[in-house]
């Protein structure tokens, strides 16, 4: 069993964080989200697991090396971004001996059930093999895909579904069989559009695999923030909702108040500073008197005393930064929207 982790994406949604970190080193509870994700593989077996890279390849390539925890990995440089198909067509080679695929997605959050999904594959024999929550509104999702009585994917658009079908969200993984992995073009390609739903037309069967772990899609500065703030992968999730969670090497004075916050490393929250329901990341400073709600705080970013903020992502303003629409830049700060224009689609 070999893996691939979709590590190439640009992030935009993500910007102006992402100009400077990927998607999968983004910071969770002291974990990147590619650790989190390559541990979940480890433990289910895989022998090795291969990245694709693009956007900011070489940070991804130097903070994991050629191996994790005694698991090889592979690298698969895109010089051109080839999309969610198109980066299984440079590792047939890698995925030539396996007998299914697995596919993640570089920016979910999840403790995924990975055994479990690859013996309902085994059992159904199926093209391939969608792990979807059962928790998570189709309708923040583009209306999800549509899964009938059996569990069998019926469509992946919106339309009037019939008695019994389910709508679900996808959560990240795909176990693809050979037949379909082969089916891969070297161009740029979308694994719905350009091998699912054709296979879907031609009769394969394509099933999915429900699941109540909780699941997180970092696609956007409310989502990660929501992804730290709810526990990211701890199975005791509403009692994490109550608590903060601060980094050892973090620092907040004792007259500090913090309520359902996130600081990551060597962040710092200054005397009579109050904090709550935010995600601090990696040496970002909030100042003294500072009161801050709902917030993320870019890496570095220092709050200055007094300010008053609520529901924004605070970043440094650097030269060449990303400056997403509807931001407001205040001396050397920039004040981006949680939510950005353009929303994902659902689709895997």
């Amino acid at each position: 069993m070999r893996a691939l982790v979709l590590a190439a994406g640009f992030g935009t949604r993500l910007a102006p964080i992402t100009d400077t970190v990927p998607k999968p080193l983004l910071p969770v509870r002291g974990a990147t989200v590619a650790e989190v994700t390559l541990e979940r593989l480890r433990r289910a077996g895989c022998e090795a697991v291969a990245l694709n890279l693009h956007h900011l390849g070489d940070v991804v390539r130097e903070a994991f090396g050629d191996s994790f925890r005694g698991m090889p990995l592979v690298y698969s440089e895109e010089p051109e971004i080839l999309g969610t198909l198109g980066a299984l067509a440079p590792l047939a080679e890698f995925f030539a001996d396996c007998d299914a695929a697995l596919m993640v997605n570089g920016d979910s959050l999840c403790r995924w059930p990975l055994r479990r999904l690859l013996r309902l594959h085994r059992r159904t024999r199926a093209g391939a093999t969608l792990l979807v929550s059962s928790r998570v509104d189709p309708a923040a999702y583009g209306g999800g895909i549509a899964v009938g009585p059996e569990g069998r994917v019926l469509s992946f658009r919106r339309g009037k579904d019939a008695e019994g079908v389910r709508r679900r969200v996808f959560a990240g993984v795909h176990v693809i069989a050979p037949g379909l992995l082969s089916r891969a073009p070297a161009r740029f390609s979308h694994v719905i559009h350009d091998l699912y739903e054709p296979y879907l037309a031609e009769g394969g069967a394509i099933h999915a695999w429900p699941t109540g772990r909780p699941w997180f899609d970092l696609g956007t500065p409310r989502r990660y923030r929501d992804a730290a703030i709810g526990g990211g992968v701890a199975p005791a999730l509403v009692r994490a909702l109550r608590r903060s969670w601060v980094a050892p090497d973090a620092r907040v004075a004792p007259s500090a108040r913090l309520r359902r916050t996130v600081l990551e490393a060597a962040s710092e929250v200054a005397p009579g500073a109050r904090v709550r329901g935010s995600l601090v990341l990696p040496g970002a400073r909030i100042g003294e008197g500072a009161r801050l709600e709902g917030c993320v705080v870019g890496p570095g970013a220092e709050l200055p005393a007094g300010a008053r903020v609520r529901g924004r992502l605070i970043c440094r303003r650097t030269a060449g930064a990303t400056v997403p629409a509807g931001s407001s830049v205040v001396g050397d700060l920039l004040y981006a929207p949680l939510d950005p224009v353009t929303q994902p689609s659902g689709d895997p």
